[in-house]
């Protein structure tokens, strides 16, 4: 019961996001006639939106776009920097960690958010593309910390004698030292989940992957922030989910790395 009290304010905050997300379009039904913008009335408990529609629908509308694009990079972003941070770090040709790690050094000094937006003015990517390009930009930063860490595991006599065995490439990179950096990594992932998220719905809402007047959580904000002291449901409630799956993800995170912690410290 203690473990579970421990995780259950994290669990509620990424719970309610993700269960809108899944769940909303499946509830939001058909589009009722518009309204006057920046209203309230008992057929719209939220209010409207700046063109009239059902705020209280728009959210239910808007979150898959925001959180499975967010999931999707950031699952995109381990799955690149993940084989070349472990590829540098156990290679034993300097040659070869300089060739994979200079060039992300280099992207690193290019803002995320100013890389996504040369590369949207010239493709004009769509949900899809979105997830690339914000996958792509959190590369280099998530490669160097697994490089990083890495680094320290793959010096560790453990692995000499693993390579001494014959062992594969395979299982040693994966079976010994990327399981010794579930820590790091998961410590990492909350950092590199909150990034996709404020990078998707500042990219949103700067209208880039998105139409102006998609059901989007971060085109809500963006819209509607004119009608903020009429109207401010249609701001504060998308804002407020956004925050939260952001929050429960590191409060998640944080919790799990602490539990990792007080059971290793038992064991000793």
């Amino acid at each position: 019961m203690r473990a579970a009290a421990r995780y259950a304010p994290g669990a509620v905050l990424v719970a309610v996001p993700l269960l809108l997300a899944v769940l909303g379009p499946l509830l939001a039904g058909p589009a009722g006639p518009r309204a006057v913008s920046f209203s309230a009335g008992p057929d719209h408990w939220l209010g409207t939106d700046f063109t009239g529609r059902d705020a209280w629908r728009q959210v239910l509308l808007g979150g898959r776009s925001v959180v499975l694009v967010a999931l999707g990079a950031t699952l995109l972003a381990y799955l690149v920097a993940l084989p070349v941070g472990l590829a540098a770090a156990l290679t034993r040709r300097t040659w070869l960690e300089e060739a994979l790690m200079r060039p992300l050094d280099v992207l690193i000094a290019v803002p995320s958010l100013l890389l996504v937006l040369l590369v949207a003015a010239a493709f004009a990517p769509g949900p899809a593309g979105l997830t690339a390009l914000v996958g792509l930009a959190a590369v280099p930063e998530a490669a160097r910390v697994v490089h990083a860490a890495a680094v320290e595991v793959a010096s560790r006599p453990a692995v000499e004698a693993l390579r001494m065995q014959g062992e594969s490439w395979w299982r040693t990179a994966v079976g010994y030292v990327a399981r010794s950096l579930r820590r790091t990594l998961a410590a990492d992932a909350g950092i590199r989940l909150t990034g996709a998220l404020y990078l998707v719905a500042t990219a949103a809402f700067l209208g880039v992957g998105v139409q102006p007047d998609t059901s989007d959580w971060a085109v809500m904000v963006d819209r509607n922030r004119t009608g903020l002291f009429l109207q401010p449901w249609a701001v504060v409630v998308p804002a407020l989910l956004v925050a939260a799956l952001s929050t429960g993800v590191n409060l998640l995170f944080d919790t799990a790395l602490q539990r990792g912690g007080h059971r290793k410290g038992a064991r000793r």
